[in-house]
């Protein structure tokens, strides 16, 4: 078996159980560190809907990269503190996932290996992208982002999008699901606002550090109801 990708949503809907989401981000580090068959982790916060950057507090992201699917498995099924993040949020949902491409780095390093088992009869395509933008350019790539993802808005091709990340503001990352590869590039390169969006960035270079991964959704544990039921 080869290494595989999941990310968990959680989402919370009290003041207690925010609080205590937002502590684990902290705490969560202790157990994640010694867990077995996992490469690297990274928990993060997200932002309000439309990629916007102040903090939307009661959704938190988990992403993990495995050795293999049975290592996650085990962790899902067994863990301690997996168990402790079900019980507190009202709704969690992960989902596997082959990498079938990645370019550039993220914390210095190109975490993700292209799967050799990719599964031709399934047109799901899912896509993480993650960039630290400069200090001096945080004003300038912000005002702009509203615009860049208009076309996401009333995307038929479009299931779920989420701006996760973090650090607030500066080390941003985002997360989305489509129903097939012509929906994902049509938004890519066929809107003039994202279009903008790529000329601007080589315009202005105004990230420090960018990657952009590519993946196949293939199963799913839980339940999101802002993505509902794939077809696995």
């Amino acid at each position: 078996m080869s290494q595989i990708t999941t990310i968990t949503l959680f989402k919370y809907n009290t003041f207690v159980s925010k609080l205590w989401a937002f502590g684990m981000m902290q705490f969560a580090n202790k157990p994640l560190k010694v867990v077995s068959g996992l490469q690297i982790y990274k928990l993060m916060g997200s932002g309000k809907p439309g990629f916007n950057p102040l903090a939307d507090w009661s959704v938190y992201a988990l992403l993990q990269i495995w050795d293999t699917e049975e290592a996650a498995n085990t962790f899902f099924e067994g863990s301690e503190l997996i168990k402790k993040y079900r019980e507190k949020s009202t709704e969690n949902y992960t989902l596997f996932l082959k990498n079938m491409r990645a370019k550039g780095a993220w914390s210095g390093q190109n975490p993700f290996v292209e799967s050799n088992t990719i599964d031709v009869q399934n047109p799901l395509i899912a896509v993480i992208t993650r960039a630290t933008i400069k200090t001096n350019l945080l004003f300038k790539f912000w005002n702009y982002v509203p615009t860049s993802q208009k076309p996401l808005q009333h995307n038929e091709g479009l299931i779920y999008a989420k701006g996760i990340g973090e650090v607030p503001f500066l080390q941003m990352a985002t997360f989305s699901i489509w129903k097939d590869k012509d929906s994902l590039m049509q938004y890519a390169y066929g809107s003039k606002e994202h279009a903008k969006a790529i000329a601007k960035t080589k315009e202005l270079n105004w990230y420090s550090e960018e990657l952009f991964s590519r993946f196949q959704p293939y199963k799913s544990i839980g339940y999101f109801k802002e993505i509902g039921s794939l077809p696995f």
